[in-house]
């Protein structure tokens, strides 16, 4: 292997390691929050990548319609107890929340993306569906485990991924799909070329990520979250809901999914079971870092996205179990090292 080779791949390896940062942090996040292995976050990149392609076609994507079931499931969900406690008083949050905003945002998607429209407004209404759809998955499925077990809230969460892929493949066919991205000529930095389309990816890594870490160290929302995360029992008891959490981690995760289902989607061919996959190097990332720490979750995200790389020179065919193996010797040493506890009750 010769040094401009080499060169290349650590760019390539940084490139997707930035990608792997975003689902990594929103995995830790969720996780530490709720206790949830946030399977289905794969699939919201698969899906973005998906929808923004259906814009560009000028078809309604599928996943409008799911959110459109998906909202009124929720919506039933949160009205009918309000309703036979005969406390309508209290509905106007939930058909805000599970209602207006997710109606709009469907509306919009109808009826204000046309196929000649600008790719900055299709990715923006891309970016509304994909976000919303994450908090109304958590009000439908997870929101009634709340004091499940963790055992119980990864079945449920791969249930949910496992539906997300019958209904891609419903709406979107067994067809990969790539997006459009960063164009333009390469650019040198240090003697070394690199294209716009990683720049952006990395740039854009390193915003999203700097904006979620001064979200949790200076907005008072950021630092509830952070106390649920550290310690869910002294959260609750100084008036931090649980509830409220896992639904504002959930939009977060969302968030971050379509913006990680916008850079990827230039540079991989994305399918309707596509996500699984980047779910699962996300979480091996985050696994590396201990499922506690971001700057960990961060350096493990990194180190598969170059591992993948030169695996993908040496050996690609078995580049992905040879990213998956790294976990292996990690969870080997905690094993060893780290006190065994009995499972929390409720």
């Amino acid at each position: 292997m010769s040094f401009a080779i080499a060169v290349l791949l650590l760019q390539d390896g940084i490139t997707n390691g930035a990608i792997y940062v975003l689902l990594a942090v929103a995995l830790v996040l969720v996780f530490t929050v709720t206790r949830i292995v946030f399977i289905p976050q794969g699939d919201l990149v698969a899906f973005t990548g998906l929808t923004l392609t259906a814009f560009e076609t000028g078809t309604v994507p599928g996943t409008v319609w799911i959110l459109a079931a998906a909202a009124a499931i929720a919506l039933a969900m949160d009205l009918m107890p309000l309703i036979l406690r005969g406390r309508l008083d209290l509905a106007v949050r939930p058909l805000i929340e599970m209602g207006l905003i997710p109606g709009i945002i469907i509306a919009l998607s109808l009826f204000a993306v046309p196929r000649e429209a600008s790719l900055l407004w299709k990715m923006a209404a891309t970016l509304a569906v994909i976000t919303a759809l994450a908090p109304l998955m958590h009000r439908i499925v997870f929101q009634p485990l709340v004091s499940a077990s963790p055992l119980i809230l990864l079945i449920a969460a791969v249930a949910v991924h496992f539906g997300l892929t019958s209904l891609g493949l419903h709406f979107f066919g067994p067809e990969g799909v790539r997006t459009p991205g960063f164009t333009g000529p390469s650019i040198s930095i240090f003697g070394f070329q690199f294209t716009q389309q990683s720049l952006g990816v990395i740039a854009c890594s390193v915003l999203l990520s700097a904006g979620l870490y001064a979200f949790f160290s200076r907005a008072l929302t950021g630092k509830a979250l952070l106390a649920a995360a550290f310690n869910r029992r002294g959260a609750e008891l100084i008036g931090v809901s649980a509830v409220g959490a896992g639904r504002r981690v959930a939009l977060i995760a969302g968030l971050v999914g379509a913006i990680s289902g916008l850079l990827i989607g230039p540079t991989t061919t994305l399918y309707y079971d596509s996500g699984f996959i980047l779910g699962l190097k996300g979480l091996v990332g985050g696994i590396i870092g201990g499922l506690a720490g971001y700057p960990f979750a961060v350096a493990g995200a990194l180190l598969v996205g170059v591992v993948e790389a030169f695996a993908s020179f040496w050996a690609s065919a078995y580049r992905d179990v040879i990213v998956f193996t790294l976990i292996i010797p990690v969870l080997f040493w905690r094993s060893m090292v780290a006190p065994h506890h009995e499972e929390e009750t409720e």
